[in-house]
Order: structure tokens, then C-alpha cells, then sequence
């Protein structure tokens, strides 16, 4: 019997980490945020190890037009994002352009924030930041990868705007949430993204990423999101 449970621990585990995989062609609506006991820290582990890139030839146009429309909802990702993340959520003309909301609570600070359009008190993050994972693979990538990555709902969070601010492009390394209950998801979430898309970590970043992990060795691995391949009707410089 013992060899039995010990099976079927090692199928579960199996598949929390091919679910990763999968992702990669088929994608779906937006994050969920599922995967196996423990899968965070052993995908983490997993991590290629390298020295960071130059930043050389880096820009905002390199990953696409912001917020690009590539799930092909007729919404732009911006405000799928606040639909998906904000609470008492309102529009204007029709049901995409949010007009107002509440993150409460926000993952950053832990503080409740309302959202209005046209003021910048909410952010949406990219998890792993654009110019990190440029200098961690993506300068190398073709175009449609890097579009995928910036407007991927997995890589996207709507945040407190000041607290956010002070992350720039840093990685587990250099900067974690004010908010230390929040702090491994964050963290989860900055694996999944980098195992699914095929970024390489720092060996500083990996040190960083396991320390996190190893006080939440339950942590599950976030899967989701869309495919790492934008349509071909997006462009990027």
C-alpha cells in the first residue's frame, strides 16, 4: 500500500508540471491559479542559470503596441486585466473600458485602492518585468513570443501604482512586495512565467526565488494564461 500512495504522489507530481507544458500551445481565457503541492519550489529548481544580458537594444516597442488585443476579445489587455482583477467594477460604453473599481486588497501593499480612469492610482504589472526578461532570453526572441509575454494575463496584475513604482525592472533578487503574506504567490508567479516562456534566472535571482519558496514548500505553481505565440496580424519593432 505504501508503494501504491507512493505512486500516485509521484503521478500527481508528474502532471502539476506537465500542465506547465501544455500551456505553451494551448493557452486559454486568463490565469488559474492551480498546480500541485510543492510545485513552485521544484519548478523553480528547474530554472536554466545564467548571467544577465546586456540591456542594450531594449525598448517598449520591442514587445508590441501596449495592451494589445491578442486573445481576440474585442477588449484590449488593460482592461481585461481590471475586469478580472478589480472588485464593483463599472464601464463606460459597454463592457470593456472600465471606468472605475477596487482592488481591495492589493497584492503589493495589502491596502485597498480605488481605481478611476484617468488617474494613475492602479497599475498593471508585469510580474516579470519587460526589460528583465529581455536581458534574461527575450532580445532573442521572435517578435510574436515577446508580444505574447507582455499581454500573457499569467504575467499581469493590477497593483497599487505608487508601491509598484518602486520595483522598476527588478526580479526576486532585488525587490518583493511591501506585502509579505503575498510574497510567495508573487514569487510562484515569477516562476511560472519564466519556466513557461523558457527565461533563464540569475543565480542570485534563484537564490532569492528558493528562499521565498522554502517558507511555503505547499506553494502551488500558477498555470494559465495564453499561448507564448501572438496572432500573426500583431507586430513588434
Amino acid at each position: 500500500m505504501r508503494l501504491r500512495g507512493g505512486a500516485v504522489t509521484a503521478v500527481v507530481m508528474m502532471f502539476a508540471v506537465a500542465g506547465c507544458t501544455a500551456e505553451r500551445t494551448e493557452g486559454s481565457s486568463g490565469p488559474e491559479r492551480s498546480g500541485g503541492g510543492g510545485a513552485a519550489l521544484a519548478a523553480a529548481d528547474s530554472l536554466t542559470v545564467k548571467g544577465r544580458a546586456p540591456k542594450t537594444g531594449y525598448s517598449r516597442a520591442r514587445f508590441g503596441t501596449a495592451w494589445a488585443d491578442t486573445d481576440s476579445n474585442s477588449c484590449d489587455t488593460r482592461d481585461d486585466i481590471l475586469k478580472r482583477d478589480l472588485k464593483e467594477v463599472k464601464f463606460t460604453g459597454g463592457s470593456c473600458k472600465v471606468s472605475s473599481g477596487l482592488l481591495d486588497p492589493d497584492p503589493y501593499s495589502g491596502k485597498g485602492v480605488t481605481y478611476r480612469r484617468g488617474r494613475s492610482q492602479v497599475d498593471i504589472d508585469h510580474v516579470v518585468a519587460l526589460s528583465d526578461a529581455w536581458q534574461k532570453g527575450a532580445k532573442y526572441w521572435d517578435p510574436s513570443k515577446r508580444i505574447a509575454l507582455a499581454n500573457d494575463p499569467l504575467n499581469l496584475l493590477a497593483v497599487d501604482a505608487s508601491t509598484n513604482r518602486s520595483k522598476g525592472d527588478g526580479d526576486t533578487a532585488t525587490w518583493l512586495p511591501p506585502n509579505r503574506s503575498y510574497r510567495c504567490a508573487y514569487v510562484a508567479a515569477q516562476v511560472a512565467v519564466k519556466k513557461k516562456y523558457d527565461l533563464w534566472v540569475t543565480a542570485a535571482e534563484k537564490t532569492a526565488m528558493k528562499k521565498v519558496l522554502t517558507t511555503c514548500p505547499n506553494q502551488n505553481l500558477p498555470s494559465g494564461g495564453n499561448p507564448t505565440k501572438a496572432p500573426d496580424r500583431f507586430r513588434a519593432h
